[in-house]
């Protein structure tokens, strides 16, 4: 039987508008999300106090959402930012529609 994959999520995180970003991939995406709000995930996010989610797409897999955060690494700043833009140019915190 095949074993049924969960959705993905990748993620952006930033301390405030123009911050700091911290791309991410989860499964969960809202309980991700408190974990870096609470501290007890990635020293780089509680560094930088990065626990405004201002992007995020969904995935049918996690796998894809592994290789498009993979490929979005590897991204300049400014391709990231207007991705961000697109869909929230305030920046605002995204955690009300999850």
């Amino acid at each position: 039987m095949e074993e049924r994959l969960k959705a993905g999520f990748v993620y952006i995180l930033t301390n405030r508008k123009d911050g700091v970003l911290y791309l991410g991939v989860s499964n969960d995406l809202a309980t991700r999300i408190e974990q870096h709000r609470s501290g007890a995930v990635s020293s780089f996010t509680k560094k930088y106090q990065c626990h405004r989610l201002v992007w995020f797409e969904q995935f049918e897999n996690v796998h894809d959402a592994r290789e498009v955060e993979r490929r979005m690494k590897a991204w300049k700043r400014e391709w990231k930012v207007r991705r961000i833009e697109e869909i929230n140019p305030q920046w605002d915190d995204l955690v009300v529609h999850l």
